[in-house]
């Protein structure tokens, strides 16, 4: 057999020897690289598959349509394939080509409307086309591209699969790995959102590249958003506060297809795009871009709103000051705030994001019960957390939450999680830009693997407040937060239950009196309301899960400067971090046997 040069021909005349245009994506042109090269002809583009692709200077086209008039724009066949439509010619918006197309399949496999639907039969009228090109002379052969879409329904991933789905798994391996094949100016590019959807023999052959859509950088944003105002036909100061090129800037992690929605919304609507308006906007349309799987929090106040934990707030706000500077190399991956229950580990991780001025989402619930779905949520999560940066993710109940490497009893969905999860924290490109909290009452149960340097570096300790000043400053930036205030000199000297109150006890408290000062007559709290609610407190009693809370952090603090004086003194008494260990062990067993 000769072998045939590959040409890969868009429109507008690129091809191997020539240079991509500037609109071209970077996936695609990794695709194109890999193809000239001769490494692979099959290809699963995962990721961002729904949007749309820029087709030239001002034009933007689905992503079926951009391979078949970008990349594959010169080819004498390109044949889309999925269940629900079965195989149809591809041209994008060219008409005759598309004419063209038909018969030339018509000639090679007949009238493709009458085959069936069905992907045994659609991929086996594919392989018939792959032998007669195959064997047909050197100046017959066709350029052809096969376009499968939701390609996880056609070879799915799983442990258990049918003869027909085995069929398909082996039919796609051997078009990959066909030397034959290889040598002709024939690709397929499978479609998926979600690369654990496909069979991971498929996903992970050396024969098959996976290629990730991501989700559209800045410039990206700003060339679209450029578009789409044009298309108005107004200038966009006249619906917006915001220029272009700011938008640009601060709507990372939301897809362009949701940017219009964006424009319309406020030109349509008669709603003007002001930091109100663009602020719900945003969060709604981030949190749908995470499929619910992300909660967005637009941070209130800074890390000077806390109230003690001095070495660790400065610590913070230094890591805060070098993000801001760009320093990034010298940041940590991410941090691990421990404690007992209520000492504010959440409110602290969200006053960081505040203080950085970056964007805060929480990690929700991204398991499912349906086979290849966890895996696939959290691919979305982790592709909307990249797109995004500089965020802070904040993981609540991290040691339920990330599960463990060594997780069994689900067919190791639990381990790949965990695995994904820890990939992501430990990719340093990704340092400064996704921001780690992880927070739980109980750092023992964490695996080793995420609390590690080069993951959660720090871990920062978090306790009850000890001091009569300390509470007293408590009680009155709480009062403020909850949009009331107290007099400092109404707050008693002396507080009841001193070092058994926890920052969520101090806010109950404050709730009491606000409730009471309220029905008084007093939008303010008054000092026969705080003492009353403070009298009639009644703290948790649960004193061994708190300590055993309590000596986990001490344990797991990687800096010396994190532990208050009591603390410090604690550990001294016991003999050391290790004695500590033995005494945490032994409250476990006396807890596991209640």
């Amino acid at each position: 057999m000769t072998d045939q040069p590959k040409t890969l021909a868009g429109t507008d005349g690129v091809t191997k020897s020539t240079q991509l245009p500037p609109h071209f994506p970077k996936w695609a042109a990794k695709l194109a690289e890999l193809y000239f090269s001769g490494t692979t002809s099959m290809f699963v583009v995962h990721g961002n598959t729904f949007d749309v692709v820029r087709a030239s200077a001002d034009r933007w086209v689905g992503l079926g349509d951009f391979l078949a008039e970008q990349l594959f724009g010169r080819w004498d066949l390109v044949i889309h394939y999925d269940l629900a439509r079965g195989l149809r010619c591809s041209a994008g918006s060219n008409g005759k080509r598309l004419q063209e197309m038909v018969e030339t399949a018509n000639k090679w496999l007949g009238d493709l409307r009458a085959l069936p639907r069905d992907p045994t039969k659609g991929l086996a009228a594919i392989d018939l086309l792959i032998q007669k090109n195959v064997m047909a002379d050197d100046e017959k052969r066709l350029r052809c591209a096969i376009l499968i879409d939701h390609a996880g329904y056609v070879a799915p991933s799983g442990d258990r699969l049918d003869l027909a789905e085995q069929t398909h798994l082996v039919t796609l391996l051997n078009w990959a790995s066909s030397p034959y094949v290889k040598r002709l100016n024939m690709a397929f590019v499978l479609i998926d959102p979600r690369l654990s959807s496909i069979a991971e023999r498929l996903a992970n052959n050396p024969h098959v590249a996976s290629i990730e859509v991501p989700l559209p950088d800045a410039d990206q944003r700003t060339a679209f958003l450029d578009a789409q105002v044009k298309a108005t036909g107004r200038d966009i100061t006249s619906f917006s506060d915001y220029g272009v090129a700011e938008l640009g800037k601060l709507t990372a992690g939301i897809g362009l297809t949701d940017l219009e929605v964006l424009i319309r919304s406020s030109v349509e609507g008669s709603r003007r795009l002001d930091h109100l308006y663009f602020r719900e906007l945003k969060k709604r349309l981030i949190e749908r871009q995470a499929q619910g799987m992300l909660e967005f929090v637009e941070p209130k106040w800074g890390i000077d709103t806390v109230v003690g934990h001095e070495a660790a707030k400065k610590r913070l706000l230094d890591d805060a000051d070098l993000i801001k500077r760009g320093e990034l190399e010298t940041v940590p991956m991410g941090y691990l705030f421990c404690g007992p229950v209520g000492t504010g580990k959440s409110f602290l991780a969200t006053c960081l994001a505040g203080s950085i001025g970056t964007p805060a989402v929480v990690l929700k619930n991204f398991r499912s019960k349906y086979v290849g779905e966890t895996e696939g949520n959290l691919e979305r999560v982790l592709g909307v957390l990249k797109s995004m940066g500089p965020v802070v993710v904040i993981v609540d109940e991290a040691d339920a939450m990330l599960g463990d490497r060594d997780q069994g009893g689900d067919s190791g969905v639990g381990a790949r999680t965990f695995g994904m999860i820890a990939s992501q924290m430990g990719d340093t490109a990704y340092r400064g830009r996704i921001i780690w909290m992880l927070l739980t009452a109980r750092p023992d149960l964490l695996p080793i693997d995420l609390k590690r340097q080069g993951r959660a570096e720090v871990h920062i300790p978090l306790f009850y407040p000890v001091s009569n000043e300390e509470l007293k400053t408590m009680i009155v930036v709480l009062a403020k937060k909850s949009g009331t205030s107290v007099n400092p000199d109404d707050v008693p000297a002396e507080i009841k239950h001193k070092g058994n109150l926890s920052g969520a006890d101090i806010e109950g408290i404050v709730g009491r009196a606000y409730r009471t000062s309220l029905l008084a007559g007093s939008r303010t709290i008054t000092k026969e309301a705080l003492a009353s609610a403070l009298e009639g407190f009644m703290p948790s009693t649960q004193t061994l899960e708190r300590e055993a809370q309590e000596l986990a952090a001490i344990i797991e603090c990687t800096d010396v400067e994190f532990l208050p004086d009591s603390k410090k003194a604690l550990m001294d008494k016991h003999g050391g971090r290790e004695r500590l260990q033995e005494r945490l062990t032994a409250i476990k067993q006396i807890l596991e046997q209640r």
